[in-house]
């Protein structure tokens, strides 16, 4: 595996070399300095070179076995001590002391990428990074023993004190104190923070953010924790500091099926095709409410619930029907079912309305009847004639 460096930067180097015997040498010479821009400074430092050019060995069998590796910088007792690759940089007692045929790599530490052999573009930082790696390529380690277990694992991105002492997992991103500390074969990780996903071995594709998070997460798959513990449960989302903290004003959060969080909105400036709902909401007529329990691995609680089966509602308008990506039935969307419950009672309001007013014509009416009647009671009253008495001695 190569890196290719810049053509300018290999031109300039060779000219600057080629110059150099045609410049006044100094006096006494360079301690170390030999042919084809080559440093050795250090028993058996650069022991075996033949054909390798601008190499750095200072230190106790540094770079001892290369023979035609190029552009390799040892610094350090047993730096590269195996290699025969280039472009190799190790700074530290046994860094990089395993490496054969691995290039591109850098390891700053003592004991750093101590195993590998032929994995290529590593960088590890701090004392054993990367130590047992032998085969894996493309990763990134900054911290004392981070990724210190890996061995195959290509990809990974360890940063802090002993972040992913990882194995053959590959693609996983650690940052922060012991950040998936435990993680053996798991893939497609990210943890950031303290401690975060520590105790993930073979989970793959997990998120945590902040400090302790995913801590309870070993084997899930698809699990977000952001600020959570959260729980060991496939394609799980768990987000601390929501529940019990109450806000007194905003507006209910939805989700949809690409997983997309956001808020509906009543604005006039957004809709269109505004009509008045009608007999729209007589569906609500043909719904029918249930009791039910979710299923154990759902609530184990199996708390008693009351709802709408949504197979049952696409029947009777597919409207009211929240799809999953296969299209399948998955919920109601009761935010419209209560539209429709409001445009009901308003009409059963308007109705109730215009009974009162009827009740209330017709009780007018009746007084106004009772008035009159009343009064043609006492005209007819008065125009009775008076009782005549009968003198009957």
């Amino acid at each position: 595996m190569k890196t290719i460096i810049p053509s300018v930067l290999i031109t300039f180097a060779i000219v600057s070399f080629a110059l150099v015997p045609n410049m006044q040498a100094v006096n006494p010479p360079p301690d170390g300095g030999y042919p084809g821009g080559n440093t050795a400074e250090g028993d058996n430092a650069l022991f075996s070179l033949t054909t390798g050019t601008y190499n750095t060995a200072v230190g106790v069998f540094s770079l001892q076995s290369n023979t035609s590796g190029d552009f390799n910088t040892a610094i350090g007792a047993g730096t590269l001590l195996a290699n025969t690759a280039g472009q190799n940089t190790a700074t530290g007692a046994g860094a990089l002391l395993s490496n054969t045929t691995g290039d591109s790599n850098t390891a700053n530490g003592a004991f750093a990428l101590f195993d590998n052999t032929t994995g290529g573009v590593n960088t590890a930082i701090g004392f054993a990074t990367l130590g047992n790696n032998t085969t894996g390529s493309f990763n990134t380690a900054i911290g004392v023993n981070a990724l210190l277990n890996n061995t195959g694992g290509g990809s990974n991105t360890a940063t802090g004190y002993q972040a992913l002492l990882n194995t053959t997992g590959s693609e996983n991103t650690g940052t922060g104190w012991q950040a998936l500390f435990s993680n053996t074969t798991g893939a497609g990780n990210t943890a950031i923070g303290y401690f975060a996903l520590d105790g993930n071995t073979t989970g793959s594709n997990n998120i945590a953010l902040g400090r302790f998070a995913g801590m309870n997460v070993t084997t899930a798959n698809n699990v977000i924790c952001i600020g959570s513990d959260g729980m060991n449960v496939n394609n799980g989302c768990f987000i601390g500091n929501i529940f019990n903290a109450t806000s007194s004003g905003g507006t209910a959060v939805l989700i949809n099926t690409d997983g997309r969080l956001g808020t509906v909105t009543s604005s006039r400036r957004f809709k269109e095709e505004i009509r008045p709902m009608e007999q729209a909401s007589k569906a609500l007529f043909a719904l029918k409410p249930v009791t039910f329990r979710y299923k154990e691995e759902i609530d184990p609680q199996k708390i008693s619930q009351f709802g709408l089966v949504a197979e049952d509602v696409e029947k009777i308008n597919p409207d009211l029907v929240v799809r999953d990506k296969e299209g399948k039935p998955y919920t109601v969307r009761y935010d419209q079912v209560n539209a429709m419950l409001l445009n009901e009672f308003l009409k059963e309001h308007e109705k109730t309305e215009t009974l009162e007013a009827t009740v209330a014509s017709l009780i007018a009416t009746v007084k106004e009847q009772a008035a009159q009647i009343q009064k043609v009671s006492a005209q007819l009253e008065a125009n009775k004639p008076a009782p005549q008495v009968v003198d009957n001695p």
